[in-house]
């Protein structure tokens, strides 16, 4: 749930990047700090885990505009990927208001996007959220291989793995170059804002 600073009128949305490891969740955050920089109010916080990062930073979205007098403030968040962070993952998810679910289209990594797919609608459903319920948007990473001629699944297929029924908005992307990075954030934002209003009564 968002927390509303009645001081500074201000809510604050959490937003959780999650995904199998090194599907390029920090890549997206990375460049959101990096490109969208005059928004982001504090630096990019990393807690780094044996080949894996947590990170985080705040982010002031621009252009939104004000929901009853309150300014909107995001904290995006990455999950370490790896299945050992099981617990890190778990507590990154606390209290998160939408999602962001980078897969990977690496042909090799169908499996593991699948099983990080279920290990996230487990934990969600242990803090007695519904994967269908909370604001999701799923992002096809690493589209730009293709031209390297690196065996990549296509986006049909990966709708079929992993949208089929959940039914949420989706992007190709390519996290490194930037493509489908904005999209797929604002996607995410529009969703958290609509919940948001409903919660709230507003």
């Amino acid at each position: 749930m968002a927390n509303i600073n009645l001081k500074k009128r201000e809510v604050e949305c959490k937003i959780v990047y999650y995904g199998p490891g090194r599907c390029g969740k920090t890549t997206n955050l990375e460049y959101i700090f990096k490109n969208f920089g005059k928004q982001v109010t504090g630096d990019m916080v990393s807690t780094d885990t044996e080949g894996d990062r947590t990170l985080f930073f705040d982010f002031l979205p621009m252009g939104i505009g004000k929901i009853k007098g309150y300014d909107i403030r995001l904290a995006l968040y990455t999950v370490p990927g790896q299945v050992k962070y099981s617990a890190t993952r778990k507590m990154v998810l606390r209290e998160v208001d939408g999602l962001v679910f980078v897969a990977d289209s690496l042909k090799v990594r169908r499996e593991k996007n699948m099983l990080s797919l279920k290990d996230l609608h487990q934990n969600l459903k242990e803090y007695g959220l519904s994967i269908f319920k909370v604001p999701l948007v799923i992002q096809y990473n690493k589209r730009d291989l293709a031209d390297q001629g690196i065996p990549l699944m296509p986006v049909k297929q990966m709708n079929q793995d992993l949208n089929r029924q959940l039914k949420v908005p989706s992007f190709p992307a390519s996290a490194v170059r930037g493509d489908g990075v904005g999209d797929t954030l604002k996607a995410c934002i529009k969703l958290t804002l609509q919940s948001l209003k409903k919660q709230m009564g507003w």
